[in-house]
């Protein structure tokens, strides 16, 4: 319809669309460069972006896994253990701050300060305190 010269009418364009002198094939035929530049420009960056968002999930689900993994042991952390104490010791005072027990002992009239991991309840630190003679 738009190739329609002003003055033609349907039927004789119809006759002319059929006939060799139309060009239009031909140009259908012929490859656009620069459209096929930016086609092939677009599906690198596809690519690229693809392989980026994969790389990234994987590091995601890779961490992800890693922490699951780790902490599953503190899941299974022994719920009893026994502290062997001097002779004589004798515990004054227990309390939890934040992820420690604290225990106060009196170890033959010197005070000693232990904690503990409450997660894995091994020792951590001690602090003796001796007086001064």
């Amino acid at each position: 319809m738009r190739n329609l010269a002003a003055g033609q009418s349907r039927s004789h364009a119809a006759k002319s669309a059929h006939s060799p002198t139309v060009v239009g094939a031909d140009e259908a035929a012929e490859p656009d460069v620069p459209a096929a530049r930016m086609i092939a420009r677009a599906r690198l960056l596809m690519i690229v972006s693809g392989l980026t968002t994969v790389i990234a999930l994987g590091a995601v689900i890779g961490v992800i896994g890693y922490r699951v993994f780790r902490a599953g042991g503190s899941a299974a952390a022994p719920s009893e253990a026994i502290v062997a104490l001097p002779k004589g010791a004798r515990v004054v005072s227990s309390t939890v701050a934040g992820d420690h027990i604290v225990v106060t002992l009196d170890i033959g009239g010197a005070t000693e300060i232990r904690t503990f991991d409450v997660k894995t309840l091994k020792q951590n630190g001690r602090l003796r305190f001796a007086i001064e003679p």
